[in-house]
């Protein structure tokens, strides 16, 4: 496929973006302050604590991994024509099914979740249904299924359509698992501190209207997108422009709630711990630098077939 002038901002967003990837990722390996916080803890929380952090370590290694092989690849991208397809798709393969490990890794979080509901009360059943393990199903099973046949899906040998299909079905889970764990912190949140938190602070109203409300539509609003592009035969036919569009307005939202806490210095709760503190996905904070390219990217007509081809 030819370059044309109008790829570099997307190309130079796409480098920012996986070197935000990277360095995140970097940061949550090689920042050693969780190891042995379990013997900080008093009663049997500590054996969860423990159990759960020693499970996410390997899947946190091979995110690592991703981040250096994706950014190695935009970086190849970025100076040199871009490689055969064939190769192109190993790459992303490789990178899908390490992320998808990395999420999979979760799943030990889930399992020892599960135990406790059915010693409580059905009032606790419920709430620790909605703020915990719905949240951590979608985030450790859903979430890496849909990555995992992204990833079986990208073969030079199969249409393209399959492959586009998969990738907006793989972008509106990610989005829908955000809005269930954030929204889940937030209702953490609330328990302890009251709606008080909210009234009080103009910008956290804001960001539990944005987590609870916002990330659902956009969620929704991706998903329809998904599936009107079922068709779509190539990334030709594609509506780039609303994929920018949501790419831009997931990237929006992390970055405002990054923003909040450095201008305003609202007092520390578990929303502030969980999102500051906790969350290794920060990095999509970047996010804009690709939308908004995308937003502006011209629609290109057919190329021809040999083009195409691995």
């Amino acid at each position: 496929m030819p370059e044309t002038k109008q790829d570099t901002p997307v190309r130079v967003g796409l480098l920012i973006v996986t070197i935000s990837y990277f360095l995140f990722t970097l940061h949550a390996l090689f920042t050693t302050q969780w190891i042995g916080e379990w013997n900080r803890i008093t009663g049997t929380f500590n054996f969860y604590v423990f159990i759960t952090d020693i499970a996410a370590l390997p899947g946190l290694v091979l995110r690592f991994v991703a981040s250096i092989i994706a950014v190695g690849a935009v970086i190849f991208y970025f100076s040199k024509p871009l490689p055969p397809i064939s190769k192109t798709y190993k790459i992303l393969r490789l990178i899908l099914v390490f992320e998808a490990i990395y999420w999979l890794s979760l799943v030990v979080t889930t399992v020892v979740s599960i135990p406790g509901l059915f010693s409580h009360s059905v009032t606790f059943v419920l709430t620790s249904l909605a703020i915990s393990v719905i949240p951590l199903i979608a985030e450790s099973i859903v979430l890496p299924i849909s990555l995992l046949v992204l990833a079986w899906k990208l073969n030079p040998n199969k249409p393209v359509q399959n492959i586009i299909k998969w990738s907006l079905i793989s972008g509106s889970v990610f989005i829908f698992v955000f809005w269930l764990t954030n929204t889940s912190m937030w209702l953490v949140t609330l328990q302890v501190k009251g709606t008080h938190y909210l009234t009080a602070y103009p910008g956290n109203l804001l960001s539990f209207i944005l987590t609870a409300f916002g990330l659902l539509a956009l969620a929704i609003y991706a998903t329809i997108f998904a599936a009107q592009s079922t068709r779509v035969q190539s990334l030709q036919e594609l509506k780039l422009r609303t994929a920018g569009a949501i790419i831009l307005s997931l990237g929006m939202y992390f970055l405002w709630n990054y923003l909040t806490w450095v201008f305003f210095n609202y007092p520390w709760s578990d929303w502030y711990a969980w999102f500051l503190g906790h969350n290794l996905d920060l990095w999509l904070l970047s996010l804009p630098l690709l939308g908004l390219p995308l937003i502006f990217t011209k629609r290109r007509s057919k190329e021809p077939a040999e083009n195409l081809t691995p």
